[in-house]
């Protein structure tokens, strides 16, 4: 495959690199010096565009490749207040979107833990649940988009909770969250690359479901394999629609 890189930071480096392991070529490499260069016409040369770039941008980016008829993996996070309306159009024009918070195939399995246990300890309310991540300083959303993505399916399983709130390097949370809101407690922290855990904690005891990624190496090849899957089909995916887990 011939790819295109929107957002061609440390990210994009390490896809680049896992993608020419695997066989394929960049055809476009995009930061914020060329920005000029992406162009629909430019897009045409690719086969398929990954986008690991910034909130501001994916959403152009995305229409660009709707218009020059490239599929795209989107690994950004924090646009997803528009979903819907890509979701829309995406269907309309008959093109191919796969999103995701989270690529690695450890954090895709630790998605569906997490559904498994809180389904299971929604029949016990002795224990209260939080979820904490953390991540690197340069780390421009929080929560992290994985995060959420934990929060939601939490707030899917658990009857106490109605909807999730972030708490930022232990700042106060004023006024006192209610007990039917689910805390994500955010860290940034030189040099980690991502830490999410869920915390169920009751007066006796505590359990923990814990992902910890040792390096970005993870993420880079999930986005290369969801390429690799969404090359021969259309339509708008999710990234565990690549994944058959149960």
């Amino acid at each position: 495959m011939k790819i295109a890189l929107l957002g061609y930071g440390k990210m994009g480096q390490i896809i680049a690199e896992y993608a020419i392991q695997r066989g394929h070529a960049i055809e476009l490499k995009i930061n914020k010096e060329n920005r000029s260069s992406l162009t629909a016409e430019n897009l045409k040369n690719a086969d398929i565009a990954i986008d690991f770039s910034t909130p501001e941008a994916v959403i152009e980016n995305i229409q660009l490749c709707f218009q020059a008829r490239v599929p795209i993996v989107v690994g950004t996070t924090g646009w997803y207040g528009h979903l819907q309306e890509v979701k829309n159009q995406c269907l309309e024009s008959n093109n191919s979107l796969l999103y995701g918070s989270n690529f690695s195939i450890g954090v895709n399995l630790f998605f569906h833990m997490n559904k498994i246990v809180a389904n299971l300890m929604n029949n016990y309310p002795a224990y209260d649940v939080q979820v904490e991540e953390i991540h690197h300083t340069k780390k421009l959303d929080s929560p992290s988009g994985t995060a959420i993505t934990i929060a939601e399916d939490i707030l899917d399983e658990i009857n106490s909770k109605s909807a999730w709130i972030n708490r930022l390097d232990n700042q106060l949370l004023n006024p006192i969250p209610e007990a039917n809101k689910l805390i994500i407690d955010s860290f940034r922290v030189d040099q980690v690359p991502g830490t999410h855990v869920v915390r169920y904690t009751s007066e006796i005891d505590d359990i923990e479901l814990k992902h910890t990624a040792h390096n970005r190496n993870g993420f880079a090849l999930g986005a290369v394999v969801a390429a690799e899957w969404l090359k021969e089909r259309n339509g708008f995916y999710q990234v565990k629609d690549m994944f058959s887990f149960t």
